[in-house]
C-alpha cells in the first residue's frame, strides 16, 4: 500500500507546559517546556540556551551517537536521550510539539516516559486542520546487526503493534518479552517502565563520569556481579545514600519493579521512542530482538529513506484502459478551462481527500512549436498547471453548481521538476489534501508522474470564486 493520507486529524498539544529535572548523563539542572505547533511541523527540540535558538528535528538522519541513548545532531548542536521524551509523545498519539530545552538533555525524571506523559495530559490535546500521513506496509522489511545478534522488523499488520524480545545472558535478568498491541495502551502498560543498567555498567559510568545525573529513583540496576566494598562505597557516594543493599530479586534497593518483565518494556519504550525519527507514522507490526538504540536507529533510517524514496516514486497503480470516473467532456462540464488550456483528459480517482487524473501529451500540443523548436519540451509551467486543475476537480467536487465557478491560484510552495516531458508521454496526476477545504480554498500536495517516474512536484493553494 505504501503512503496513504488518512481521515485521521494531525493533533497538537492545547497549551504549553514545562518540567524540570536533571539531565541522567549530564547532571545538570534542566527544564523542558512542550509547545504547540502547527500542522506538519512535527516533533523537534529547540535549545533556548544557545544563540539562535537552533532547532533540532527528530529525524533519523541526525543521529550521531546510541551509546548510551539516542543523540541527535545538527549543524554542531546535540540532544541526548532522545527517546523518552519522544515514546512519551507517540503514545500519546500526537504529531507536532516543540521540545524546548535550556540544556542538551531532557530531565531523566524516574527513568521512564510517566512524567512527560503527564505533562501532555496537563496540556491537553487537540486536533489541528491537517490530516496525517502514514506508511502502510505491505512487505516484511528488517535490519539485522550481526555483531549484536540484534534485529528489528516490521511486517503488515492492521494497526501499530511493537513486541520486544530481549535476551540479557544474565542470571538477574534472562529472557523477557513486552508487546504492546495498541498505541492507546501505552500510558498504563508502558509508560512507567524505567530505564535500567547492570552494576558493571555502572561501574564503568562513575569511573568516566557518565552519569551525573543518576540515583536509584531512575535507574533499576541489575546486580550481575559481586558487590565489592569499594564499589558499594562509590555507589553510596554517586547515589547519594547512607546505605545500599542489594534485594532478593537482584536488584539494588530503593524501588520496587513496576513490572515483572519491566526492562522488556523499558527496551519497547525505547523501539516506540527510536522510531518515532521516522517521522511518518507506520501501520505495521514491530518486532524487535534484542533491540538496543543502535540497531533501532539504523532501522529508523532504512524505513525513513525507504518511505522518502516511495513518497517521490509512488506512482498511482491506474489502469488506463478503464473506464474513467470522468472523461473530458464531464471534466469540462465542471472546470471552466477550455482548449488548448484544458491540461487534463480523464480523471480516474476522486474522494474528499485526494484526485487522480491522467493527460496524454502529444506532438499536437500547441506549446511544443516554440518550446523548442527540435527539442520539444513540455513547459513545467504547464506541468504544474495541470496539477492545479487535477486539484480544482478536487475542490469544485464540493459544491453542488461547479459550472458557476472560477478557480484562482493563491501559491505554490516548494515546486521541484525532476524529469523532462516529451511528446508521447503519458501524465498522471495525484493532488491529496494537506488541510480540510474551508471557504473554497484548497490547499494540497500535488504529484506528476511520467513513465513511471516523477517529473514535477508542488505544494499548492488555490480558491474557487462564483462567477457574479
Amino acid at each position: 500500500m505504501g503512503i496513504v493520507n488518512t481521515e485521521i486529524k494531525q493533533k497538537t498539544i492545547k497549551k504549553a507546559v514545562s518540567l524540570v529535572g536533571v539531565g541522567l548523563h549530564t547532571g545538570k539542572n534542566v527544564t523542558l517546556t512542550f509547545k504547540p505547533a502547527t500542522a506538519n511541523t512535527g516533533l523537534a527540540f529547540k535549545r533556548i540556551d544557545l544563540e539562535g535558538m537552533p532547532i533540532i528535528e527528530a529525524d533519523a538522519s541526525y543521529v550521531t551517537n546510541t551509546q548510551r541513548g539516542t543523540c541527535l545532531e545538527k549543524n554542531g548542536v546535540t540532544i541526548q536521550t532522545s527517546e523518552h521524551v519522544l515514546a512519551a509523545l507517540v503514545g500519546m498519539d500526537v504529531d507536532n510539539v516543540i521540545l524546548e530545552l535550556n540544556a542538551s538533555e531532557p530531565p531523566i525524571m524516574d527513568g521512564s516516559s510517566k512524567f512527560f506523559v503527564k505533562a501532555i495530559e496537563d496540556a491537553g490535546v487537540v486536533e489541528l486542520d491537517a490530516f496525517r500521513e502514514e506508511y502502510i506496509v505491505s512487505d516484511v522489511i528488517s535490519y539485522n546487526d550481526e555483531e549484536s545478534g540484534s534485529e528489528i522488523l516490521v511486517m503488515p499488520c492492521k494497526e501499530y503493534q511493537i513486541t520486544a524480545m530481549v535476551d540479557f545472558g544474565t542470571k538477574v535478568l534472562g529472557t523477557q518479552n513486552a508487546t504492546l498491541n495498541k498505541i492507546s495502551d501505552f500510558k498504563k502498560d508502558i509508560s512507567n517502565a524505567r530505564t535500567f543498567s547492570f552494576l558493571h555498567e555502572i561501574e564503568m559510568l562513575l569511573e568516566h563520569g557518565l552519569i551525573k545525573g543518576g540515583d536509584l529513583n531512575n535507574a533499576i540496576v541489575y546486580v550481575d556481579k559481586a558487590l565489592s566494598p569499594e564499589t558499594l562505597e562509590k555507589l553510596k557516594i554517586a547515589f547519594k545514600k547512607e546505605s545500599i543493599a542489594i534485594k532478593p530479586n537482584g536488584i539494588l534497593d530503593n524501588l520496587t519493579l513496576h513490572h515483572p518483565n519491566e526492562a522488556a518494556r523499558h527496551k519497547l519504550l525505547d523501539v516506540l521512542g527510536d522510531l518515532a525519527l521516522i517521522g511518518t507514522h507506520i501501520r505495521g507490526k514491530v518486532i524487535a530482538t534484542k533491540p538496543g538504540h543502535f540497531v533501532n536507529t539504523q532501522f529508523a533510517k532504512k524505513m525513513s529513506k525507504i518511505i522518502k524514496n516511495e513518497r517521490r516514486n509512488n506512482v498511482p497503480n491506474i489502469d488506463l484502459n478503464q473506464t474513467p470516473l470522468m472523461d473530458v467532456n464531464q471534466i469540462m462540464a465542471m472546470l471552466p478551462h477550455r482548449q488548448p488550456f484544458l491540461l487534463i483528459d480523464k480523471v480516474f480517482e476522486l474522494t474528499e481527500n485526494y484526485v487522480t487524473a491522467m493527460k496524454n501529451v502529444t506532438m499536437n500540443e500547441s506549446f511544443f512549436a516554440g518550446h523548442f523548436p527540435g527539442a520539444p519540451v513540455m513547459p513545467g509551467v504547464l506541468i504544474v498547471e495541470a496539477m492545479a486543475q487535477t486539484g480544482g476537480v478536487l475542490v469544485l467536487n464540493t459544491v453542488p453548481d461547479p459550472e458557476n465557478y472560477l478557480t484562482f491560484f493563491m501559491k505554490m510552495d516548494n515546486v521541484k521538476f525532476k524529469q523532462k516531458v516529451v511528446p508521447g508521454d503519458t501524465l498522471i496526476f495525484k493532488c491529496s489534501l494537506i488541510t480540510p477545504i474551508r471557504r473554497g480554498i484548497c490547499h494540497m500536495q500535488g504529484y506528476a508522474y511520467a513513465n513511471g517516474k516523477l517529473c514535477a512536484e508542488a505544494e499548492l493553494m488555490a480558491q474557487i470564486s462564483k462567477v457574479k
